[in-house]
């Protein structure tokens, strides 16, 4: 079986990060060839993996060399399956002999979506979705994410962050944007003492959460540690992840959590809400609920033992149904099924 894997998307996300480990997962069980973006690190990275990404410019509408090439590949190459990742790739490829397939990580606009045979969501609200806006439900799978198995990372010292060895620490990860919510987080720390807070990422709302950090007089607990690859270390040496996003269609951080047993605090977004049961694998708070948010941190410090029964059972659910030889035998089965049902 031949696939081809186009991705367009920016140098850092959690679809960009998810698609670099199944691009990787998949080479050794697969003829592949993968197409990406102009992005030297996401070059490097795929090929230090084994992979060797073709890379071209996915530019706006007078890029007429992205199509034009694509088109050229897939003549050469003659995939049994194509699988493209998020609006522009999937609008940029011509059509072919090949089934093409979607892989969507989000609630998109799917007159992108048109052409393709097949979608792919990454939680089971995302397939429903797709049933409310009209699409076929037989054309139409269920395939979560998995996490980086391979790098188990270590703890850090907290006294690098000019954190105290012995002070709890709270971990934030991801893009600094409104709908992450970082600002409950902080806000919730104003009413939450003894504790301090760590946020890795970058993006459009870093200002102006510095700014809500010394208004609030939260300089000396909060350190913003800008973007991070070394994500295993900061969630080993957390106490507490922490999700407060107004929106997250899956939650790839929870896994993240769940997989090193870091217990977890997240708002009742998309994802969490699909994920996480309530003081059995997590603690969940209503979204913007900066109350709810600080409540549940003092009830997680209170009880650190309970939370680390928690995170237990949210290893144990990561093993059952989000581990990567079960997502990969997903994909590996829903690509036959597909290939059988062209030929049938």
């Amino acid at each position: 079986m031949r696939l081809m894997q186009v991705m367009a998307g920016a140098p850092h996300g959690g679809a960009e990060n998810f698609f670099e480990k199944l691009c990787v997962s998949l080479h050794e069980k697969m003829n592949q060839k993968v197409v990406i973006r102009n992005d030297f690190g996401r070059y490097e990275r795929l090929r230090k993996s084994g992979v060797e990404p073709i890379q071209l410019p996915f530019g706006g509408v007078f890029d007429f060399k992205t199509s034009k090439e694509l088109k050229k590949l897939v003549e050469e190459f003659k995939p049994d399956i194509v699988l493209t990742w998020m609006n522009r790739a999937t609008s940029k490829l011509p059509k072919g002999d090949f089934i093409h397939a979607a892989r969507l990580g989000g609630y998109y606009n799917l007159k992108y979506y048109q052409n393709c045979h097949h979608l792919i969501g990454n939680t089971k609200d995302i397939v429903k979705w797709l049933g409310e806006q009209g699409w076929d439900q037989n054309r139409s799978s269920y395939i979560s994410n998995f996490t980086n198995e391979h790098d188990e990372g270590h703890a850090l010292e907290k006294t690098d962050f000019d954190t105290p060895s012995d002070m709890p620490v709270l971990l934030c990860l991801g893009r600094l944007h409104e709908n992450k919510a970082f600002d409950t987080a902080i806000q919730a720390l104003a009413t939450t003492p003894h504790c301090h807070l760590w946020i890795a990422g970058t993006g459009p709302e870093e200002e102006s959460l510095k700014k809500m950090t010394v208004e609030l007089g939260l300089k000396e607990r909060i350190r913003f540690l800008g973007w991070r690859e070394d994500t295993a270390n900061l969630i080993k040496t957390a106490d507490l992840f922490l999700c407060p996003s107004r929106h997250e269609p899956l939650g790839n951080v929870i896994l993240e959590a769940w997989h090193h047993e870091t217990p977890i605090i997240a708002a009742k977004s998309q994802g969490p809400c699909e994920l996480i049961t309530h003081e059995k694998n997590g603690l969940l708070f209503e979204i913007d609920d900066v109350q709810g948010c600080s409540k549940n941190i003092q009830k997680a410090l209170d009880d650190l033992k309970a939370m680390k029964k928690m995170a237990a059972a949210g290893k144990k659910e990561y093993k059952k149904s989000f581990s990567e030889e079960k997502i990969i035998s997903q994909y590996l089965e829903l690509f036959e099924r597909l290939c059988q049902e062209k030929t049938a």
